[in-house]
């Protein structure tokens, strides 16, 4: 068949807007194509780079081990300090970061005048696009020595400044992905409310944030996904010392873990970087996987 009778065939001769609706598809299809294979391949490469060197080290050792000295002359590779400390300063940012950015985004949705919102979209748009180095330099000179005075600390390079830095960090997805979901809920919903004789708060609460709640739940992924994927910030305020996770001492999380040390390693101690990033990885896809499942929890409910 030549490129005419199958033009002929499809149907493109008498509708030309066919063919641009087919290109279109196919666009979209490569597009996707290309999302899905690089995922692969990025899951392929680190299970192939991080997979040999847990089992040089043995699984327990390497993800239960409470000691890092990989530069040691009897080396040492756990990373339950890593892991841990990236469970405690994510979730500490979640719970931080989460309700400002959640009552930050209703207000601005709902009840601030036009100007004030205007404004405040605006600084909240800055504050997306400073670079994490900004945001670690700041932390460095400002947080980290008011810490130690405040708390009466040796250093202020602690795992607390670490959270205070990522709750700041994930308020811009926060706010504006929530903000989004909030303005699409359609105002029928909330006139319907108020005319039975709801309250103003009691329609944006029980009314607008419910039926925005997908969108809400997708802007707490991705500040997830900002807290646990974030290095150099983190590295400059958290003191990136291998300890057991303290409020008040100075840790070292997952992704400051393999930064800081890839630039040096070879041997055994690169590839346990890569069984690091490995673990990291499949660490973010868990937690995906479990907020998906509640989300469509909630949805069925």
């Amino acid at each position: 068949m030549n490129i005419k009778e199958f033009l002929a065939t499809r149907g493109y001769k008498d509708n030309p807007g066919r063919l641009m609706e087919d290109v279109i598809h196919l666009i979209f299809l490569l597009l996707g194509l290309v999302a899905v294979g690089s995922v692969l391949v990025i899951s392929i490469y680190l299970v192939i780079s991080g997979l040999p060197a847990i089992f040089k080290i043995g699984p327990v050792e390497f993800l239960f081990g409470t000691r890092w000295a990989s530069t040691a002359a009897n080396p040492e590779f756990g990373i339950l300090p890593f892991i841990l400390t990236s469970i405690y300063g994510t979730a500490g940012a979640i719970i931080i970061g989460v309700p400002v950015g959640f009552f930050a985004a209703v207000y601005l949705a709902k009840m601030a005048p036009r100007k004030v919102k205007d404004v405040m979209e605006l600084c909240i748009g800055v504050l997306a696009g400073i670079p994490s180095v900004v945001y670690g330099l700041v932390g460095m000179t400002i947080l980290v020595p008011g810490i130690r005075i405040l708390f009466g600390v040796p250093d202020g390079a602690t795992l607390f400044a670490a959270i205070i830095v990522l709750a700041v960090m994930i308020l811009p997805s926060v706010i504006n992905v929530s903000l989004t979901a909030l303005e699409a809920v359609p105002h029928e919903y909330e006139e319907a409310s108020l005319a039975l004789g709801a309250t103003d708060i009691e329609t944006y609460f029980k009314v607008s944030v419910p039926a925005a709640k997908s969108g809400i739940f997708t802007a707490i992924v991705l500040g997830i996904g900002r807290a646990i994927g974030e290095a150099m910030a983190i590295m400059m305020v958290a003191g990136n010392v291998a300890n057991m996770p303290s409020l008040f001492k100075s840790v070292r999380f997952l992704t400051t873990a393999v930064a800081s040390e890839m630039s040096y390693s070879s041997g055994l101690q690169r590839e346990a970087l890569f069984s690091i990033a490995l673990v990291l990885f499949l660490f973010i896809m868990i937690i995906n996987a479990i907020l998906n499942m509640l989300k469509k929890g909630g949805s069925s409910k």
